[in-house]
């Protein structure tokens, strides 16, 4: 799904990735799930591009509904893998916190599992390789990413600018739609560490200038990352 001149979304408001399209080539953000190779060969497709155009996948945390086929273009393909360093070892398949679920509803929550069956999220392949990032690096791939650590949801997540597509993209820093319990709108994220600590990390997007904010569950927000991250916050209250 295009976005933008240079911005195309795979997968759904379910789990989503990324692509960001330059004349220069293609970065990946997130990888989603490992069934959603195809279509990111489709997307790719569509614009007549292909694999050999992506020169680097940048993952805003290293939990298994995003590694999807990061492993598979790294082993296949060559493509380096870009992960904070605090969730490298979770990228590797090391141990993650054991979460508390939190609200949810039957019908929302069964959807998520059974769309995460269907794109084969029970055949997780961890990362062999991974490229470490740190807070304010700008990597030398297309769209120049400029990271934005955000720890809480892990010790690692962090949020992508990419100003050539004016988008921040915030992994499960938020969610715009919750997957076990189907809530529309801007909120925090579930399966989070530190939810304290999320929320408080949420003040580092206040400055970012971008049209678009980009979570790995939920529908894009047209809109400041500012006025997201308060819409987060008074959610959280409630």
């Amino acid at each position: 799904m295009r976005l933008g001149p240079h911005l195309h979304r795979i997968g759904n408001d379910i789990v989503a990735a990324y692509l960001v399209v330059t004349p220069e080539g293609i970065t990946v953000i997130d990888a989603g799930l490992p069934g959603h190779w195809s279509d990111l060969t489709a997307e790719l497709a569509s614009i007549d591009r292909s694999l050999s155009d992506i020169r680097g996948v940048v993952l805003t945390h290293g939990d298994s509904d995003h590694l999807g086929f990061a492993e598979r273009l790294r082993r296949d393909h060559g493509v380096p893998i870009h992960v904070h360093a605090a969730d490298a070892d979770r990228a590797k398949g090391g141990d993650k916190p054991k979460t508390p679920m939190g609200p949810m509803r039957l019908g929302p929550t069964l959807g998520f599992f059974s769309y995460a069956l269907r794109k084969r999220g029970w055949r997780t392949e961890y990362l062999r390789e991974v490229v470490e990032v740190a807070d304010g690096d700008v990597l030398d791939l297309p769209g120049a990413p400029e990271i934005i650590g955000l720890p809480g949801h892990s010790p690692g997540s962090i949020a992508i600018h990419v100003p050539a597509a004016s988008a921040l993209f915030v992994g499960d820093a938020l969610t715009t739609r919750h997957v076990l319990t189907g809530r529309g709108g801007a909120q925090p994220a579930p399966f989070t560490d530190d939810p304290a600590l999320a929320l408080a990390s949420l003040d580092r997007l206040a400055g970012v200038d971008a049209v678009w904010v980009l979570p790995g569950h939920g529908a894009p927000w047209n809109g400041t990352p500012a006025d997201i991250a308060g819409a987060v916050r008074a959610a959280a209250r409630h």
